[in-house]
C-alpha cells in the first residue's frame, strides 16, 4: 500500500513538471487560470487557408475510436495522455508543413508557428485560426491548466502555457501522437 501512495505522488509530480519549460520568463504565474481566445492571422503564403476549413463534428463511441486509432494515439487523444519529452515524432521536426489532428484529419498547426521551446514536444505559438481548435480548463492532478482540444472530434492535443518572446505570448505544448505532418512547401 505504501508503495503503491509513493509511486502515485511520484507520477503527479512528474506530470505536473512535465510541460513547464524551466528556461524561459514567463508573463505572471506559470499557469493560466481562465481560457482566452487569442485571434491570430496566417501567413499570406499557407497553404492551408483558414477560410476555406468547414469545421464539422465527428462523434464516434469509444469502441469506434479504438477501431481507429492505436492504443497509444487512442491514450493520448481520448484518455488526454502524454507522451515523453524527446522521444516523439515532431518535437525536432524543422520541415515545412500542415500539422492534421491525429484522429479526424483536419488542418489544425502550420510549421510557420511552430518553434523550438526547448521542452522536448512540438510546440507552437498558434493553431491556423483559432476556431479549429477548443480551449478547456483542465484541474487534473491538482493542477489548472488550459488543455487544447480539436473543435471537430474533441481529442486531446496538449495543453496551452505563458510563454513569452513569441507574437501571441502562448506556448501550445503539443503530443506528436495527436498530430499527423504533412511535408509541404509554405
Amino acid at each position: 500500500m505504501k508503495k503503491m501512495r509513493m509511486l502515485s505522488f511520484l507520477v503527479v509530480v512528474t506530470l505536473m513538471f512535465a510541460c513547464n519549460d524551466e528556461k524561459k520568463e514567463v508573463r505572471g504565474t506559470t499557469v493560466m487560470t481562465e481560457a482566452e481566445e487569442v485571434p491570430v492571422q496566417t501567413e499570406v503564403h499557407d497553404p492551408v487557408k483558414a477560410d476555406t476549413i468547414e469545421v464539422g463534428n465527428v462523434t464516434k463511441s469509444k469502441e469506434e475510436w479504438k477501431e481507429i486509432l492505436t492504443p497509444e494515439e487512442f491514450h493520448i487523444l481520448r484518455e488526454a495522455g502524454t507522451e515523453p519529452a524527446f522521444r516523439n515524432a515532431y518535437y525536432d521536426n524543422k520541415k515545412e508543413g500542415v500539422y492534421y489532428c491525429g484522429a479526424c484529419g483536419i488542418p489544425l498547426y502550420s510549421s510557420n508557428t511552430k518553434f523550438d521551446s526547448g521542452t522536448g514536444w512540438p510546440s507552437f505559438y498558434a493553431p491556423i485560426d483559432p476556431k479549429l481548435v477548443e480551449r478547456k480548463m483542465d484541474n487534473r492532478y491538482g493542477m489548472e491548466r488550459v488543455e487544447v482540444v480539436c473543435a471537430q472530434c474533441d481529442s486531446h492535443l496538449g495543453h496551452i502555457f505563458p510563454y513569452e518572446g513569441v507574437p501571441t505570448e502562448e506556448r501550445h505544448c503539443l503530443n506528436s501522437l495527436a498530430l499527423d505532418f504533412k511535408q509541404m512547401d509554405i
